[in-house]
């Protein structure tokens, strides 16, 4: 597509579009003590910039900023062009309060009033 265009120019839109990335997408993949930057995320798996990143493989935890999101196992990864495409088995997302150990009614009413 950028065939056409003088080296500098394509470098320019290159460096561009990786910044309007970094500060759209608040995404990031926490491996132990490491993190990455996720710039695409979808039912399937994730992708991470090409450089800098390693290939994950088994638990991660995905970050929205300072919010857990979920957790997920990463069995593969594949590099497509400037990125590295990785699937994941399953995702879980991360709650927010601790689980019931007890059943909660349908209807809960918003307040008590006194007599």
């Amino acid at each position: 597509m950028y065939t056409f265009l003088p080296e500098a120019v394509r470098q320019g839109l290159e460096e561009a579009r990786k910044a309007a990335l970094m500060r759209k997408d608040r995404l990031v993949v926490h491996d132990g003590d490491d993190t990455y930057r996720i710039r695409r995320f979808w039912d399937g798996g994730f992708a991470l910039d090409l450089d800098g990143s390693e290939r994950l493989r088994g638990h991660v935890d995905i970050y929205d900023g300072p919010k857990h999101l979920y957790q997920c196992l990463v069995v593969s990864s594949v590099d497509e062009d400037d990125e590295r495409v990785f699937e994941f088995k399953w995702l879980t997302p991360v709650a927010d309060k601790p689980a019931a150990d007890f059943v909660r009614p349908d209807f809960v009413p918003a307040g008590l009033i006194g007599n």
